[in-house]
C-alpha cells in the first residue's frame, strides 16, 4: 500500500480525514451573540491577547464561533491589522482541535463563543501567535472543567 505524502501521520493512524477549514459558520458575526459575548462573557488575558468568552447553551456543528479583533489605535495601516488577523486565523484553525479533545469529524458537546482581541503594539510572528492560541484553548478547557 503506498501512502501519499500530503497524508499526516494522524491521518494514517485513525485512518480518517482531517478538516482543517475555518468556515464561514465559525465566525461570530451576529450582533445578538456579540453583545452577548462582551455582556455576559468571562476575560482573561495571554499577551498579546485579551479573550472574551462563554459557552452556549446548545452545542452546534463547530466546536466555536470566533471574532478576531486588532486595534486601530496600535496599528494604523489596514494592511498590518489584516496581517495579524490572518495569522490568528490560521493558529486558531490548525488548533481548533484542541478545544474538542478528539477528531474534527465528531461533535463536540459543546459550542464556545471566543472574542481574541490583540492588544500588542508590534506586529508578531505565527510562531508568536500560534503558541500562544494553544495557551488561550488550553485555558478555555481548563476553565470548563473547573465549572463543572
Amino acid at each position: 500500500m503506498q501512502i501519499s505524502e500530503s497524508k499526516t501521520a494522524f491521518q494514517i493512524a485513525t485512518n480518517k480525514k482531517v478538516k482543517q477549514q475555518f468556515k464561514k459558520e465559525e465566525r461570530l458575526d451576529e450582533k445578538k451573540l456579540i453583545g452577548t459575548l462582551f455582556k455576559e462573557g468571562k476575560t482573561f488575558y495571554k499577551f498579546p491577547f485579551k479573550v472574551f468568552y462563554y459557552k452556549m447553551k446548545e452545542a452546534e456543528e463547530y466546536p466555536a464561533k470566533v471574532l478576531i479583533s486588532v486595534s486601530k489605535h496600535n496599528f494604523k495601516r489596514a494592511v498590518d491589522r489584516n496581517h495579524i488577523k490572518r495569522l490568528t486565523r490560521e493558529a486558531y484553525r490548525k488548533n481548533k482541535s484542541i478545544l474538542c479533545g478528539k477528531s474534527e469529524t465528531e461533535t463536540c458537546r459543546t459550542t464556545w463563543v471566543i472574542g481574541l482581541i490583540h492588544t500588542g503594539n508590534v506586529i508578531p510572528e505565527y510562531e508568536d501567535i500560534e503558541k500562544k492560541i494553544i495557551l488561550i484553548l488550553q485555558e478555555l478547557l481548563k476553565n470548563e472543567q473547573a465549572a463543572v
